[in-house]
């Protein structure tokens, strides 16, 4: 579904990708991963398209984004949901209304369907009686909840998934990293997680990739990475496992 090719981007002289190459298959969750500043992030701009790389190619769905000419461009778009780190909630609306943004942005339906695909998305990540709260009303938690359901709400066939535990203390995120668990095995979309979060996402992804030095260092099932006798990764996955043995 996802196809980086041989991927270099720089910023202001600085380096971030040096041929980046990655492959997600369709229904797959890969973790992304590595230390801050690597560019996971900007990867994820450059599969959804709101960046152009500078060598290489990012191919979605067998079309290759930069060379997509705006119409098609936006076509791969809808079938794509973004959870940004902050949820990205427009303060003035409610969680409905942000909910329903997209669909009134991008579709044709009636309010009346609108309503009722908002309200049982809503539903589906636990926020049913809360549509008419606004975001400085509810928790951080309850924020992301809304915000994947806003990416949620128009059926994508690929997530992506920028920090989603960021903010939250241990509890809250790992019942939103559960309920992105529970959305995939509902929907079965293609999904990259970008996070710091080991000892959470480790459980419910099919793969992860990390990237270190502007290319992917490492990649495989987590128990692969766990298994790896090289310094880099086992720097950033040991502390996780020795944890787990432990409490074991």
């Amino acid at each position: 579904m996802i196809e980086i090719q041989n991927l270099y981007r720089s910023f202001d002289g600085n380096r971030v990708f040096q041929g980046v190459s990655l492959k997600v298959e369709k229904g797959e969750v890969l973790a992304l991963i590595g230390r801050s500043g690597c560019g996971k992030s900007v990867l994820l701009k450059h599969v959804a398209g709101l960046l152009k790389p500078e060598r290489g190619r990012v191919i979605v769905d067998g079309r290759e984004m930069d060379l997509a000419r705006r119409r098609s461009l936006a076509a791969l778009r809808e079938r794509l949901g973004f959870l940004f780190q902050g949820g990205a909630l427009f303060d003035s609306m409610n969680l409905f209304e942000n909910v329903a943004f997209p669909l009134r942005e991008k579709t044709r339906l009636s309010d009346k369907r609108i309503q009722a695909r908002v309200l049982e998305e809503l539903d589906n990540v636990g926020l049913s009686g809360s549509e008419y709260k606004y975001p400085s009303q509810v928790s951080g938690g309850m924020v992301k909840r809304a915000a994947l359901a806003r990416a949620l709400v128009g059926d994508p066939e690929i997530m992506l998934f920028d920090e989603p535990t960021t903010g939250l203390d241990p509890v809250t995120g790992r019942a939103i990293i559960e309920l992105i668990d529970a959305c995939h095995r509902r929907l079965n979309f293609t999904g990259i997680i970008v996070t710091h979060e080991i000892s959470m996402v480790f459980g419910i992804v099919d793969r992860v990739a990390m990237l270190h030095k502007g290319v992917v260092w490492a990649e495989g099932t987590p128990a692969r990475l766990f298994a790896s006798e090289d310094p880099v990764v086992q720097a950033f996955v040991g502390g996780f496992q020795h944890l787990e043995e432990g409490q074991g």
